[in-house]
């Protein structure tokens, strides 16, 4: 049964999303040193919007000249969105163990990415075939599990790795796993959805 990949989505206006954005690299760019910016006005009262006060799963991600230099997010809904945005703008710009922190020269070549998330799901499935079968290519965000070993991917994702086998392959490898445990059947997986705004075009998807 095909499910509802639209039903949770956060439904953010492009202004918010802007005001996201612009808090983003805000924090970056104080982080790094440069003078403080205040807001203009309508980017000031989008931050104080209700909507941006839930608390919702967040990521960040940082793009440099195409390629990825960051991305680190909260799962779970702890945080409000306009507070989950600005800690995970300085963990992906400083923390993300793949990368050397961002460089204040680097600033301004990064493209900065924010995903707001659904709450995660159980995906039931009773076999391999099953799960590549059930899975939204395109839609949806996945996570796995076993033990104590876990990733996840962003449905950005799948602009790269469009075939469920190879998605999942590499998500195996992500948490650590052979890149075939996704085939034993006995992983734990959860679906999300998101909606992510860029700077490359300011408009939500």
């Amino acid at each position: 049964m095909a499910r509802d990949e639209g039903a949770q989505i956060a439904g953010l206006t492009e202004e918010q999303g802007k005001a996201l954005l612009w808090l983003a690299r805000e924090t970056i760019a104080r982080q790094l040193g440069f003078a403080a910016q205040e807001p203009a006005a309508d980017i000031a009262a989008r931050l104080l919007d209700r909507e941006l006060q839930h608390k919702r799963g967040t990521f960040v991600t940082l793009k440099e000249h195409g390629e990825l230099r960051g991305c680190i997010g909260s799962l779970a809904a702890i945080d409000s969105i306009v507070e989950g945005v600005k800690h995970n703008a300085l963990h992906a710009a400083f923390d993300d163990s793949r990368f050397r922190p961002v460089e204040k020269k680097e600033l301004a070549a990064i493209e900065v990415e924010i995903s707001i998330l659904t709450e995660p799901t159980p995906l039931p499935y009773a076999d391999a075939e099953e799960l590549t079968r059930t899975l939204q290519v395109g839609i949806d965000g996945v996570i796995i599990r076993k033990g104590v070993q876990g990733a996840t991917f962003l449905p950005q994702v799948w602009e790269q790795l469009p075939d469920p086998k190879d998605f999942l392959s590499h998500l195996c490898r992500k948490a650590g796993l052979a890149a075939d445990a996704w085939r034993s059947g006995n992983l734990e997986v959860h679906t999300y959805q998101v909606q992510y705004f860029s700077e490359s075009d300011c408009v939500p998807r």
